[in-house]
């Protein structure tokens, strides 16, 4: 039934595609691919310091160009970065088993290494936001030598009780069996965060479509978010089950006891320059669950930004990424912090 929903979903997401409401996205071409991702290569980028976004398994990676008044990809692209993003795809079933392992140490180790080929051996910066900057984080406490800083946007690195209600509530309804699950579609983690925190997922997103009627450029960003949270990305049951097992239930990334192979890595593993980027209004991500985990990282090399909300972004976790105010008086912030690090 879920599965069907996923479908049913998209169906939605295609018809608000067709009132315009899709995405508009730089060009890109593929240059690299592994079992469940691929790595894009902005056809408009420079010859300047490779840099590569990590996006969240869970939607679509469009978030990061949703029109060209809000995108990501067009700053980093007019700031001359030569601009890659790793691009997760819906796993096959022979693919059920892939857990943090393969998608935060493998994976984004494999293209870390395909954008360094293609910059001529240059190490990259990485930037993610949300579950794909926590993986980020994890391949930065593996690997830390292979790239050269990482910027996290919203993301959740601590999950001890108490630090998010979002964290503690999710924990509370998390079904058990997840790890029978050959494949968890998309529908089941919306629907799950939706119950986990329904003034997250439900009654902020209303009270800003409402506040967003009379200001017409907020209401098309609003509308696009809306269409863009249609587009869901299933998992792999092993990865969901870790997740929510290993960082969320047990906090092992911040208490640094996560042992992924014959490693066990923690914040004292990150030994690179970082900056976290925290919406003071999002629910999902607070400083909570991101400041104990800088404060336990070693070096004078770690920054925190915290922002305000702000109106016509439909969800406050996405802000960052598709917010006008965060782009007018935040994008430059990091990108001048990136050309420091480059």
């Amino acid at each position: 039934m879920l599965a069907l929903l996923d479908t049913l979903r998209q169906i939605q997401a295609d018809s608000l595609g067709w009132l315009g409401l899709g995405p508009t996205e730089c060009r890109y071409r593929i240059v690299a691919t592994g079992a469940g991702w691929r790595v894009r290569a902005y056809v408009d980028t420079s010859a300047g310091t490779p840099l590569l976004i990590v996006a969240a398994p869970i939607k679509r990676p469009y978030i990061w160009d949703l029109a060209e008044s809000v995108s990501v990809v067009r700053h980093c692209l007019e700031n001359r970065f030569r601009l890659y993003l790793l691009e997760w795809m819906a796993p096959w079933r022979s693919e059920k088993d892939a857990g943090l392992g393969y998608y935060a140490m493998r994976s984004i180790g494999e293209a870390v290494a395909s954008v360094a080929q293609q910059a001529g051996g240059m190490t990259p910066l990485v930037m993610g936001h949300s579950l794909g900057g926590t993986l980020a984080a994890i391949f930065a406490a593996f690997d830390s030598p292979s790239i050269r800083g990482l910027v996290l946007l919203s993301t959740p690195l601590c999950f001890a009780p108490g630090s998010c209600r979002f964290r503690d509530a999710i924990i509370a309804m998390a079904p058990p069996n997840l790890t029978a699950t050959e494949i968890v579609p998309g529908s089941l983690l919306s629907q799950l965060s939706l119950m986990a925190s329904p003034e997250t997922f439900l009654w902020s997103r209303l009270v800003d479509l409402v506040l967003s009627v009379g200001d017409p450029d907020a209401w098309v960003v609003n509308a696009r978010v809306e269409r863009w949270a249609l587009d869901e990305v299933p998992l792999p049951g092993r990865l969901v089950h870790e997740i929510l097992e290993w960082l969320y239930r047990e906090n092992q990334l911040c208490a640094g006891t996560l042992r992924i192979g014959d490693r066990t890595l923690g914040p004292s593993s990150v030994r690179i320059p970082l900056l976290a980027v925290v919406n003071k209004a999002d629910a999902v991500a607070p400083s909570r669950s991101i400041a104990p985990f800088i404060d336990a990282m070693p070096g004078e090399y770690t920054s925190l930004i915290e922002v305000p909300g702000e109106v016509g972004v439909a969800l406050q976790h996405l802000a960052i990424l598709v917010g006008r105010q965060a782009h007018a008086t935040v994008c430059p912030d990091i990108i001048a912090w990136l050309q420091r690090h480059a």
